[in-house]
């Protein structure tokens, strides 16, 4: 691995250090933290059922305190993002990951906002949900459009999996955790399915 970034950095100009770390925890996030905290971007790996855990994915996301973008264990490898998917609950670790992932959507052909379920109050019909977060974006150049939708008893993982299947969507940008990070261990949720069954590429900021 070592070899294979220093043949891709060496000629790039670009600044780089390579920093190789030793757990005997078990979980390499847990020693890399404090390097990571530094860092603009974390880009790790999905964990692959059957191999070598390694890092633990759920630690940087939930301790780190920046963004990850996490690659998954199968499928093409894609190096610029076309077609972007928000999901958008409107919390600030939803608000945080959009602003933090905001170089990639402005890049993108087009970043589809998904609502799911949105609350309905005095103020705001259900269909004016993502709007605001629509006009932000659009303010920095991004193509943006808003899908809300009713889950009708289907759960959010499957809407939001179905929706990245077809709008062909390359990266998907979540706010993590932004239930319990105990009920999520305990019961699942949506952050800890993304982390290990995403078929592609996921962007999380907490």
């Amino acid at each position: 691995l070592q070899a294979v970034f220093l043949g891709r950095v060496e000629d790039s100009g670009l600044s780089f250090e390579w920093r190789s770390l030793e757990s005997f925890s078990g979980d390499s996030a847990l020693t890399g933290i404090s390097s990571v905290r530094a860092a603009d971007l974390i880009i790790a790996a999905q964990r692959d059922t059957g191999g070598d855990p390694g890092a633990d994915v759920d630690t940087l996301v939930y301790d780190a305190g920046r963004p990850v973008l996490v690659v998954p264990h199968a499928g093409p490898l894609v190096t610029t993002f076309r077609r972007v998917l928000l999901a958008w609950n409107g919390s600030k670790e939803a608000a945080r990951a959009a602003f933090d992932a905001l170089p990639f959507i402005i890049e993108a052909d087009k970043t589809d906002i998904l609502v799911i379920d949105p609350p309905e109050t005095l103020d705001e019909a259900p269909e004016a949900a993502g709007a605001e977060i629509a006009a932000a974006l659009s303010r920095h150049g991004a193509n943006v459009s808003v899908c809300v939708q009713k889950s009708s008893g289907a759960s959010v993982d499957d809407i939001i999996q179905e929706r990245i299947a077809e709008s062909g969507a390359d990266l998907l940008v979540l706010g993590a955790y932004s239930h319990s990070w105990l009920r999520q261990l305990l019961f699942g949720g949506v952050t800890r399915t993304v982390l290990h069954t995403a078929n592609v590429a996921a962007f999380l900021s907490r």
